[in-house]
Protein backbone atom coordinates (compact mmCIF):
# COMPACT_ATOMS: atom_id res chain seq x y z
CA UNK A 1 0.00 0.00 0.00
CA UNK A 2 1.47 3.41 -0.94
CA UNK A 3 2.07 5.84 1.94
CA UNK A 4 -0.83 8.13 2.85
CA UNK A 5 -0.59 11.84 2.23
CA UNK A 6 -1.81 14.62 4.44
CA UNK A 7 -4.32 14.93 5.95
CA UNK A 8 -5.08 11.19 5.99
CA UNK A 9 -1.62 10.26 7.28
CA UNK A 10 -1.77 12.73 10.16
CA UNK A 11 -5.31 11.65 11.02
CA UNK A 12 -4.08 8.05 11.27
CA UNK A 13 -1.26 9.13 13.59
CA UNK A 14 -3.43 11.23 15.94
CA UNK A 15 -4.88 9.74 19.14
CA UNK A 16 -6.84 10.81 22.19
CA UNK A 17 -5.15 10.74 25.60
CA UNK A 18 -7.15 10.40 28.78
CA UNK A 19 -6.94 9.56 32.44
CA UNK A 20 -9.83 8.80 34.76
CA UNK A 21 -9.49 10.42 38.16
CA UNK A 22 -10.54 9.03 41.57
CA UNK A 23 -13.57 11.35 41.72
CA UNK A 24 -14.99 9.79 38.54
CA UNK A 25 -14.08 12.67 36.23
CA UNK A 26 -11.45 12.42 33.53
CA UNK A 27 -8.85 14.65 31.93
CA UNK A 28 -8.30 14.46 28.17
CA UNK A 29 -5.91 15.74 25.53
CA UNK A 30 -4.62 14.99 22.06
CA UNK A 31 -1.38 13.38 20.95
CA UNK A 32 0.20 12.15 17.73
CA UNK A 33 2.74 9.50 16.82
CA UNK A 34 6.10 10.24 15.22
CA UNK A 35 8.53 7.68 13.82
CA UNK A 36 12.07 8.43 14.99
CA UNK A 37 14.58 5.56 14.79
CA UNK A 38 17.15 5.29 17.57
CA UNK A 39 20.77 6.32 16.85
CA UNK A 40 21.63 2.67 16.12
CA UNK A 41 18.78 2.39 13.62
CA UNK A 42 16.17 0.51 15.63
CA UNK A 43 12.53 1.53 14.99
CA UNK A 44 11.07 3.84 17.63
CA UNK A 45 7.57 5.28 17.95
CA UNK A 46 7.25 8.52 19.90
CA UNK A 47 4.03 9.97 21.30
CA UNK A 48 3.94 13.78 21.22
CA UNK A 49 1.57 15.97 23.23
CA UNK A 50 1.52 19.20 25.24
CA UNK A 51 3.50 18.95 28.47
CA UNK A 52 0.58 20.30 30.51
CA UNK A 53 -1.61 17.38 29.35
CA UNK A 54 0.65 14.92 31.18
CA UNK A 55 1.28 17.28 34.08
CA UNK A 56 -2.46 17.38 34.77
CA UNK A 57 -2.68 13.59 34.86
CA UNK A 58 -1.70 12.72 38.45
CA UNK A 59 -1.97 8.92 38.18
CA UNK A 60 0.88 6.68 37.01
CA UNK A 61 -0.85 5.43 33.84
CA UNK A 62 -2.56 7.27 31.01
CA UNK A 63 -4.83 5.77 28.38
CA UNK A 64 -4.02 6.10 24.70
CA UNK A 65 -7.10 5.61 22.57
CA UNK A 66 -5.67 3.63 19.69
CA UNK A 67 -7.75 2.23 16.83
CA UNK A 68 -7.44 -1.18 15.22
CA UNK A 69 -8.84 -2.40 11.91
CA UNK A 70 -10.36 -5.85 11.98
CA UNK A 71 -10.26 -8.48 9.26
CA UNK A 72 -13.61 -7.13 8.08
CA UNK A 73 -11.94 -3.79 7.35
CA UNK A 74 -13.83 -1.97 10.12
CA UNK A 75 -11.91 0.28 12.50
CA UNK A 76 -12.60 -0.25 16.21
CA UNK A 77 -11.71 1.55 19.41
CA UNK A 78 -8.73 -0.20 21.07
CA UNK A 79 -7.39 1.75 24.06
CA UNK A 80 -4.16 0.80 25.81
CA UNK A 81 -2.46 2.08 28.95
CA UNK A 82 1.02 3.63 29.03
CA UNK A 83 3.07 4.43 32.10
CA UNK A 84 3.81 8.14 32.45
CA UNK A 85 5.09 8.05 36.06
CA UNK A 86 7.18 5.65 38.11
CA UNK A 87 7.37 6.15 41.88
CA UNK A 88 5.68 9.53 41.35
CA UNK A 89 8.44 10.64 38.97
CA UNK A 90 7.59 11.46 35.36
CA UNK A 91 9.06 9.23 32.67
CA UNK A 92 8.27 11.44 29.69
CA UNK A 93 10.72 13.99 28.28
CA UNK A 94 9.69 17.61 28.10
CA UNK A 95 10.53 21.07 26.93
CA UNK A 96 8.56 22.81 29.65
CA UNK A 97 9.54 26.24 28.32
CA UNK A 98 7.54 25.49 25.17
CA UNK A 99 4.90 23.10 26.58
CA UNK A 100 6.07 20.02 24.67
CA UNK A 101 6.15 16.43 25.97
CA UNK A 102 7.35 13.24 24.28
CA UNK A 103 7.47 9.61 25.35
CA UNK A 104 8.48 6.41 23.61
CA UNK A 105 5.54 3.99 23.27
CA UNK A 106 4.98 0.41 22.16
CA UNK A 107 2.13 1.17 19.81
CA UNK A 108 0.21 -1.65 18.09
CA UNK A 109 2.03 -2.54 14.84
CA UNK A 110 -0.69 -1.00 12.66
CA UNK A 111 -0.46 2.27 14.58
CA UNK A 112 3.34 2.22 14.65
CA UNK A 113 3.27 2.02 10.85
CA UNK A 114 0.96 5.06 10.82
CA UNK A 115 3.41 7.23 12.79
CA UNK A 116 4.46 10.22 10.72
CA UNK A 117 8.16 10.55 9.86
CA UNK A 118 10.26 13.02 11.84
CA UNK A 119 11.13 14.76 8.56
CA UNK A 120 7.57 16.10 8.32
CA UNK A 121 8.11 18.32 11.35
CA UNK A 122 9.03 21.85 10.32
CA UNK A 123 12.69 22.70 10.86
CA UNK A 124 14.42 25.97 11.67
CA UNK A 125 14.21 27.29 8.09
CA UNK A 126 10.96 25.69 6.86
CA UNK A 127 8.68 28.70 7.33
CA UNK A 128 11.08 30.99 5.48
CA UNK A 129 11.90 28.48 2.75
CA UNK A 130 8.25 27.98 1.82
CA UNK A 131 7.06 31.51 2.49
CA UNK A 132 4.49 30.56 5.14
CA UNK A 133 2.64 33.70 6.15
CA UNK A 134 -0.30 35.32 7.87
CA UNK A 135 -3.50 34.20 6.13
CA UNK A 136 -2.32 30.70 5.22
CA UNK A 137 -4.87 28.01 6.04
CA UNK A 138 -3.89 25.24 8.42
CA UNK A 139 -5.60 22.11 9.69
CA UNK A 140 -5.89 21.12 13.34
CA UNK A 141 -6.71 17.62 14.59
CA UNK A 142 -7.98 16.94 18.07
CA UNK A 143 -10.66 15.90 20.51
CA UNK A 144 -12.57 19.05 21.57
CA UNK A 145 -14.28 18.43 24.91
CA UNK A 146 -13.14 14.80 24.55
CA UNK A 147 -15.35 14.26 21.48
CA UNK A 148 -14.14 11.90 18.75
CA UNK A 149 -15.23 11.88 15.11
CA UNK A 150 -16.74 8.39 15.40
CA UNK A 151 -17.02 5.34 17.66
CA UNK A 152 -13.58 4.10 16.58
CA UNK A 153 -11.98 7.21 18.07
CA UNK A 154 -10.70 9.10 15.04
CA UNK A 155 -9.87 12.77 15.66
CA UNK A 156 -12.02 15.68 14.55
CA UNK A 157 -10.57 17.77 11.73
CA UNK A 158 -10.99 21.54 11.82
CA UNK A 159 -9.16 24.43 10.19
CA UNK A 160 -8.18 28.04 10.69
CA UNK A 161 -5.97 30.74 9.22
CA UNK A 162 -2.66 31.94 10.55
CA UNK A 163 -3.53 35.10 12.49
CA UNK A 164 -0.05 36.50 13.19
CA UNK A 165 3.27 36.84 11.41
CA UNK A 166 4.90 33.42 11.20
CA UNK A 167 8.65 33.35 11.65
CA UNK A 168 11.52 30.97 12.28
CA UNK A 169 11.56 29.47 15.77
CA UNK A 170 14.64 31.45 16.83
CA UNK A 171 12.67 34.66 16.18
CA UNK A 172 9.33 33.54 17.62
CA UNK A 173 8.56 30.20 19.31
CA UNK A 174 4.87 30.25 18.39
CA UNK A 175 2.24 31.79 16.15
CA UNK A 176 -1.49 32.48 16.36
CA UNK A 177 -4.27 30.62 14.57
CA UNK A 178 -7.81 31.93 14.03
CA UNK A 179 -9.38 28.88 15.59
CA UNK A 180 -11.89 28.25 18.37
CA UNK A 181 -10.14 26.24 21.06
CA UNK A 182 -11.78 23.75 23.42
CA UNK A 183 -10.53 21.60 26.30
CA UNK A 184 -9.14 18.42 24.77
CA UNK A 185 -7.48 20.21 21.83
CA UNK A 186 -4.14 20.48 23.65
CA UNK A 187 -1.41 18.57 21.85
CA UNK A 188 -3.16 18.41 18.49
CA UNK A 189 -0.97 18.58 15.36
CA UNK A 190 -1.24 21.66 13.14
CA UNK A 191 -0.30 21.33 9.48
CA UNK A 192 -0.70 22.99 6.11
CA UNK A 193 -3.99 22.58 4.32
CA UNK A 194 -2.13 22.61 0.99
CA UNK A 195 1.02 20.51 0.75
CA UNK A 196 2.11 22.08 -2.55
CA UNK A 197 4.26 25.17 -1.93
CA UNK A 198 6.76 27.27 -3.84
CA UNK A 199 10.35 27.56 -2.69
CA UNK A 200 12.21 30.88 -2.53
CA UNK A 201 13.20 30.55 -6.20
CA UNK A 202 9.58 30.02 -7.25
CA UNK A 203 9.81 26.30 -8.02
CA UNK A 204 6.70 24.30 -7.02
CA UNK A 205 7.26 21.45 -4.61
CA UNK A 206 5.04 19.09 -2.68
CA UNK A 207 6.15 18.57 0.89
CA UNK A 208 4.35 17.37 4.01
CA UNK A 209 4.80 20.02 6.70
CA UNK A 210 3.70 19.76 10.32
CA UNK A 211 3.96 23.39 11.41
CA UNK A 212 3.50 22.77 15.12
CA UNK A 213 1.17 21.76 17.92
CA UNK A 214 -1.81 23.53 19.48
CA UNK A 215 -0.96 24.32 23.10
CA UNK A 216 -2.75 27.44 24.32
CA UNK A 217 -5.54 29.96 23.80
CA UNK A 218 -5.61 33.76 23.89
CA UNK A 219 -7.85 35.43 26.46
CA UNK A 220 -8.68 39.02 27.38
CA UNK A 221 -9.76 39.05 31.00
CA UNK A 222 -12.15 36.11 31.23
CA UNK A 223 -13.11 36.26 27.55
CA UNK A 224 -11.75 33.80 25.01
CA UNK A 225 -10.84 35.38 21.67
CA UNK A 226 -11.18 32.14 19.68
CA UNK A 227 -7.49 32.34 18.85
CA UNK A 228 -5.18 29.40 19.43
CA UNK A 229 -1.45 29.44 20.07
CA UNK A 230 0.62 27.00 18.02
CA UNK A 231 4.03 25.96 19.34
CA UNK A 232 6.62 25.66 16.57
CA UNK A 233 7.45 22.11 15.45
CA UNK A 234 11.15 22.84 15.89
CA UNK A 235 10.63 22.49 19.65
CA UNK A 236 8.99 19.10 19.10
CA UNK A 237 12.12 18.04 17.25
CA UNK A 238 14.26 19.24 20.13
CA UNK A 239 12.14 17.41 22.71
CA UNK A 240 12.34 14.16 20.72
CA UNK A 241 16.14 14.51 20.66
CA UNK A 242 16.06 14.41 24.48
CA UNK A 243 15.05 10.73 24.29
CA UNK A 244 18.68 9.96 23.45
CA UNK A 245 19.99 11.87 26.48
CA UNK A 246 19.81 11.25 30.25
CA UNK A 247 16.52 12.24 31.82
CA UNK A 248 18.24 15.01 33.78
CA UNK A 249 19.09 16.70 30.47
CA UNK A 250 15.57 18.13 30.17
CA UNK A 251 15.47 21.94 29.94
CA UNK A 252 14.39 23.58 33.22
CA UNK A 253 10.71 24.54 33.59
CA UNK A 254 9.75 28.03 32.48
CA UNK A 255 6.50 29.83 31.81
CA UNK A 256 5.58 29.61 28.10
CA UNK A 257 5.29 32.95 26.38
CA UNK A 258 5.00 34.52 22.97
CA UNK A 259 8.15 36.37 21.96
CA UNK A 260 6.08 38.28 19.42
CA UNK A 261 2.74 38.86 21.20
CA UNK A 262 -0.39 40.17 19.51
CA UNK A 263 -0.86 43.93 19.26
CA UNK A 264 -3.33 43.83 22.15
CA UNK A 265 -0.76 42.17 24.43
CA UNK A 266 -1.30 44.77 27.11
CA UNK A 267 -4.83 43.42 27.59
CA UNK A 268 -4.37 39.84 26.46
CA UNK A 269 -3.18 36.81 28.37
CA UNK A 270 -2.16 33.43 27.06
CA UNK A 271 -4.06 30.61 28.74
CA UNK A 272 -3.35 26.92 28.42
CA UNK A 273 -6.15 24.78 27.09
CA UNK A 274 -7.38 23.08 30.23
CA UNK A 275 -8.17 19.39 29.73
CA UNK A 276 -11.65 18.25 30.73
Amino acid sequence: MPPLEQPQAVISATVELEQRLPDGSKTVGTGFLVSDPTPDGRPRTVLVTANHVFERMPMSAAQVDYRMRGEDGVWRYAPRAIMIRALDNRVWRRDAAHDVAVIQVNAPPELAKAAIPLSWLAGADTFTRYGLAQGDEMIVLGYPEGLAANAAGFPILRSGRVASPIEASDASPSFLLDFRVFPGNSGGPVFLAEATRRTADGAPTKEQIIAGMLTEQVEVGDQRLEIGVVTDAQFIRQAIALLDQPLSADPPPAAPALSSPPASAAAATIGRIAPD
